[in-house]
């Protein structure tokens, strides 16, 4: 039976990983209590973020960053070898040309980023279900009608942990709009705060209407959790490539969330049948998670 303490997510060859306890122990604690509840009140105010942003971006963290690659288990060979300025510095690294390979087919519908996925499809009403909550697209895009456009479409929520890979690229080739950002309150995007908050319509976010080539006009929404400093996205108005790095998060767990519109694409039946077991698939930047709809059906 999964509960707040011990949620599953799957890999792509089906074996389960299990959560992180002591960090789930912290947040049951900051989520689940009243005392908790006070803290979170501070911790959650953005000027706490940037003072925790700004000792982040100094030397003095540095000092973090061989305990967390020990207690991660982190394989650094994947990643650029150089000297690390700051904790935030190593945390936003990049990785080696040729580690995060982009599947180029343009029938393929790639993921931006290193994170455990969840597929759903969005009903009449533009509502969606998150472990037990239910969240309202109008509402993650600050009351933009546009949501509505996406009705009976996809909308795929990546959720990166503190381990996975921060940089995220452009799932297509096309072109994007400004990127348009909803202040707010950040809150962890771990599932015990979406038992307690609507953690997607409080945390700040960022997000830009794109035209693809393939999979025709969708939304990106990156989401900063508790602590993260900044959403680092590398682009306004712009013309992109698929696999192109988009932007980063700095210190600190965030999720994507990817809206497609309806009958441009299906998704992995792999994906499509954990999300229904309420579990989260891993998947890394780069590689296939579903098909352009007009070519599963001449595959069919």
């Amino acid at each position: 039976m999964q509960n707040d303490f011990d949620f599953d997510v799957v890999n792509r060859k089906g074996e389960v990983i299990k959560s992180s306890q002591k960090q789930d122990t912290a947040l049951n604690f900051l989520y689940g209590s009243f005392y908790g509840r006070i803290i979170l009140k501070l911790l959650t105010r953005p000027f706490i973020s940037k003072v925790v942003g700004s000792y982040m971006n100094s030397g003095r963290s540095k000092k973090m960053i061989k305990g967390f690659i020990e207690k991660q288990s982190i394989d650094m060979s994947q990643f650029e070898e150089r000297e690390f300025n700051s904790y935030n510095d190593f945390f936003t690294r990049k990785m080696k040309d040729g580690k995060r390979p982009i599947d180029f087919d343009e029938n393929a519908l790639i993921s931006p980023c290193d994170a455990k996925l969840s597929v759903y499809k969005i009903d009449d009403d533009s509502i969606f279900e998150i472990k037990n909550s239910l969240y309202s697209i109008y509402d993650i895009l600050g009351g933009n009608d546009k949501a509505f456009e996406f009705s009976e479409g996809y909308c795929l929520i990546f959720r990166l942990a503190v381990d996975d890979y921060h940089r995220y690229c452009y799932f297509d080739t096309g072109v994007k709009g400004e990127n348009i950002t909803i202040k707010g309150e950040l809150h962890t995007v771990k599932p015990i705060a979406l038992n307690k908050y609507n953690v997607y319509k409080r945390n700040c976010r960022e997000y830009t209407v794109m035209q693809t080539e393939n999979f025709g006009e969708a939304i990106q929404i990156e989401v900063g959790a508790m602590m993260v400093g900044k959403i680092k996205n590398f682009h306004g108005e712009h013309k992109f490539k698929r696999g192109e790095e988009k932007g980063m998060f700095e210190f600190g767990g965030s999720t994507i969330v990817l809206l497609l519109k309806k009958d441009v694409a299906d998704i992995d039946s792999d994906i499509v049948e954990n999300t229904k077991k309420r579990m989260e698939t891993v998947v890394k930047m780069g590689e296939k998670i579903g098909v352009k709809a007009d070519y599963s059906e001449t595959i069919k």
